[in-house]
C-alpha cells in the first residue's frame, strides 16, 4: 500500500523523484523519503510525513545526482518515524531500498541475520532484504537481489541501489505492482502509471517473478535463473489533467462529478439495439454461458458492495445463482469443486492483494476467472481469463466513487451478456440497455441536488453515530452510503436492512441519530415508509433517498431527497450519489482531510 518510484537517466532525479511521490500520494502518506546515487556514494533524505515536508528538507538540504528511488509509506510494520520511514540501507550504507508489500518470514531472516553481526535500526520488516542483499555473494547487483529474495517468503515489489554500481537501479516484483517508464535514455519507475505519465506514457508492466535491471543506456528483464524474459511495451491512454483537481477543491469531488462522463466511458461501444451487449474481453462463448451453474463474486470493501448489488441484477437476468465473497476470507475457506462456476473478481486498481489470491483460490477449484478491474495493465487483468475494463480514468480520492457506479453498470452488462446466452427475451434485454443508455444525463440531473446535500450536512456533521437503511437491491447503497462517511468524516456509521432495524439496532434510534432511508419506488416501498414511522416515533432525525413523483415524505421526515425514476435495477445508480455528496460534505465541514483519510490508502496490496 505504499507507493514507490525511481529514475535513471542525464537529469537531475530528485525534481523527478518528488514528483511521482505526490502523484503516489494517496497510496500512503505517514513518512516519505528518497535516496540519489552522486556517483560515489548515497544521498538519502525521509521525514515523517507527506511528502510536502520532504521537499522542504531537500530544499533546505539538496540531494544532486541523475539516479535515485522514492517512497512514500502507509505503515504496516513499525510506527510512522523518521527511523522507520524509506528507503533503507545495509549495514555499510552502500545499499539503499523502497519496498511495497509484506515479509512474511521476516522475523526469522531477521534473527539469521543478526546471528550473523548484521545492525538493525528500524522495526520494519523491509530492512531484511537490503541485508539479505548485502549478506548474499554475487558478482552482480541483480544477482545478488536474485539470490536474496529467493529466501524471502511474502509480497514485494523493490527497488535497489548500490554505490558501487553508480547509474544502475535493480527492480523486481512478486505480489505488489510496479511498472517502468521508458523514455529517450532515460527510464522511471513507478507503483502505478500517475507516477510517470508526466514524463512518458510508455510503460512496461513487470510480471510476478521479474527482475528489472535499467541504466540510462538501456533495461533488460530477467527472472530468478537470469533467464531473459520479453515484456511488451504497452500505452498509457488518459492525460496528465485526468489527475488533476482541475477547479475542484477535492479529488473526490471532482470524481463525484465525473460520473456521468465515466458512466459512459464505460458503456461505449458495448450496448447493442438489438438486446446484446458486446464484452469482447470477457472471451466466453456461448457454451460456456451456458454452462456455469452458478456465479461467485469476489471483492473487497466498495468492490464488495458493487457486488451485492451485482448478486440481485445477475440473478434476475440469468436465474443463476450468484454468491458473494469478501475477498479476504473466501482464500482461506475449504474450496469446493468450482468447475461450474464464473468467478467474477472486482476491484478498481487491479492491485488488491486479497481479491487477486481469492481470485487465484477460485481458479485452483476450478473456476473460470473474470476480471473487473479500471487500471490497464494491472495483476488481475492479467492473470484474468477475460474481463471487463471500466475505462473511468484514475481515481485518486481513496474513497471510490467513480468506480463504484461503473462498477455496478459492468455487472449490469455481464448479467445482460450471461443472460442473453440462456434465456433473457430480447424485448427484456433491450428495454434495460434503452434505460441504462439514459443513465448519465439522470445522473447529471442527480447532482444538481448538492445545494440541497450540502445544507442537509450541516445538520448532521456533528452526530457521533449514524444508521443507513435499505431494502433490496438498495440495501448494498446504504453499506455504501455508511462506508463513505466512516472513510472521510470518521463518523461511526451501520449500514443495514430496512426490516433489521427492529432486530436490535432500533435501541439506538434517539433524537440525536441520524438515520438515512434508500427509499426509491420499487416493489418494498411501501414496507419502507412503515420502517421510517418506526424511527420517526421513537425521534430519529430521518433523511430519505427518495424517487421523483413519489410522494411527499416531508411530514414525517427532515429532510427528503428525490432522484430521477428509473428502473428499480438502475436506481442504486442514482440513489448512491446523494450519499456520495453527504459524507464528502460532511467530512469538509468537519475539517477532515477528504482526499487522505487517516490510516486508509487507496489501492491495498498486502494482506
Amino acid at each position: 500500500m505504499c507507493g514507490i518510484v525511481g529514475y535513471v537517466g542525464s537529469r537531475e532525479a530528485a525534481p523527478i523523484l518528488l514528483n511521482g511521490l505526490n502523484r503516489l500520494e494517496y497510496r500512503g502518506y505517514d513518512s516519505a523519503g528518497v535516496v540519489v546515487q552522486n556517483g560515489v556514494g548515497l544521498i538519502t533524505r525521509k521525514v515523517v510525513g507527506r511528502v510536502s515536508g520532504l521537499e522542504s528538507l531537500l530544499s533546505e538540504e539538496p540531494a544532486c545526482g541523475t539516479s535515485g528511488i522514492g517512497h512514500t509509506r502507509w505503515a504496516t510494520h513499525g510506527a510512522p518515524t523518521q527511523v522507520n520511514a524509506h528507503p533503507h540501507t545495509d549495514c555499510t550504507g552502500r545499499l539503499a531500498l523502497v519496498h511495497n508489500g509484506i515479509i512474511e518470514n521476516a522475523d526469522v531472516l531477521r534473527t539469521h541475520l543478526e546471528n550473523k553481526g548484521h545492525v538493525f535500526r528500524t522495526e520494519t520488516d523491509t530492512e531484511v532484504i537490503v541485508h539479505l542483499i548485502e549478506d548474499t555473494k554475487a558478482d552482480t547487483l541483480e544477482e545478488r537481489v536474485a539470490a536474496a529474495l529467493g529466501l524471502v517468503v511474502g509480497a514485494y515489489a523493490i527497488a535497489v541501489m548500490s554505490a558501487d554500481e553508480p547509474g544502475r537501479i535493480v527492480v523486481a516484483r512478486r505480489g505488489s505492482p510496479v511498472l517502468i517508464g521508458v523514455g529517450e535514455a532515460e527510464y522511471f519507475i513507478g507503483s502505478d502509471p500517475s507516477a510517470v505519465v508526466d514524463y512518458t506514457r510508455q510503460v512496461v508492466y513487470l510480471d510476478d517473478g521479474d527482475i528489472a535491471v535499467l541504466t540510462a543506456d538501456g533495461m533488460h528483464v530477467v527472472d530468478h535463473d537470469a533467464r531473459v524474459q520479453v515484456r511488451s511495451v504497452d500505452r498509457i491512454d488518459w492525460s496528465i489533467e485526468a489527475i488533476e483537481r482541475g477547479n475542484h477543491a477535492h479529488f473526490m469531488h471532482k470524481e463525484i462529478h465525473e460520473q456521468p462522463e465515466s458512466a459512459r466511458n464505460t458503456m461505449r461501444g458495448r450496448l447493442g439495439e438489438d438486446g446484446n451487449v458486446r464484452l469482447d474481453g470477457l472471451k466466453l462463448t456461448p457454451e460456456q454461458c451456458r454452462r456455469f451453474r452458478r456465479v461467485l463474486i469476489l471483492g473487497c470493501g466498495t468492490s464488495w458492495h458493487a457486488g451485492l448489488i451485482g448478486r440481485q441484477v445477475i440473478e434476475r437476468l440469468t436465474g443463476l445463482p450468484v454468491q458473494v465473497e469478501y475477498a479476504s476470507e473466501y482464500r482461506y475457506q475449504h474450496q469446493l469443486d468450482a468447475s461450474d462456476t464464473l468467478a467474477v473478481a472486482i476491484s478498481q486498481s487491479g492491485e488488491t492483494a486479497d481479491t487477486l489470491e481469492a481470485m487465484r483460490a477460485a481458479r485452483a477449484a476450478g473456476a473460470h476467472v473474470v476480471g473487473i478491474v479500471n487500471v490497464v495493465g494491472s495483476t488481475i487483468a492479467r492473470d484474468a481469463d477475460g474481463g471487463i475494463y471500466l475505462h473511468v480514468g484514475p481515481e485518486v480520492g481513496v474513497a471510490s466513487t467513480k468506480a463504484f457506479t461503473s462498477q455496478i453498470i459492468a455487472l449490469l452488462m455481464l448479467g445482460v451478456y450471461l443472460g442473453r446466452h440462456r434465456d433473457l427475451a430480447e424485448e427484456e434485454a433491450a428495454a434495460l440497455l434503452c434505460e441504462l443508455d439514459t443513465l448519465p444525463s439522470l445522473i447529471r440531473r442527480t447532482l444538481r441536488l448538492e445545494p440541497q446535500v450540502e445544507a442537509i450536512a450541516a445538520s448532521f456533521a456533528e452526530a457521533p453515530n449514524a444508521l443507513y437503511l435499505g431494502r433490496g437491491v438498495n440495501f448494498p447503497v446504504a453499506l455504501e452510503g455508511a462506508l463513505k462517511l466512516k472513510e472521510i468524516s470518521y463518523i461511526h456509521a451501520e449500514g443495514l436492512p430496512a426490516a433489521e432495524m427492529k432486530h436490535g439496532p432500533i435501541a439506538l434510534i434517539d433524537e440525536n441519530m441520524p438515520v438515512v432511508f434508500v427509499a426509491p419506488s420499487d416493489e418494498v416501498y411501501e414496507k419502507v415508509v412503515s420502517n421510517i414511522q418506526e424511527v420517526k416515533a421513537r425521534g430519529g432525525r430521518i433523511l430519505v433517498i427518495g424517487t421523483e413523483g413519489n410522494g411527499d415524505l416531508r411530514a414525517i421526515v427532515d429532510h427528503q431527497l428525490n432522484v430521477p425514476r428509473t428502473s428499480p435495477m438502475l436506481s442504486p445508480l442514482l440513489t448512491v450519489i446523494p450519499l456520495q455528496l453527504l459524507a464528502y460534505h460532511i467530512a469538509v465541514l468537519r475539517g477532515c482531510d477528504v482526499d487522505r483519510p487517516r490510516n486508509l490508502a487507496k489501492s491495498v496490496t498486502v494482506e
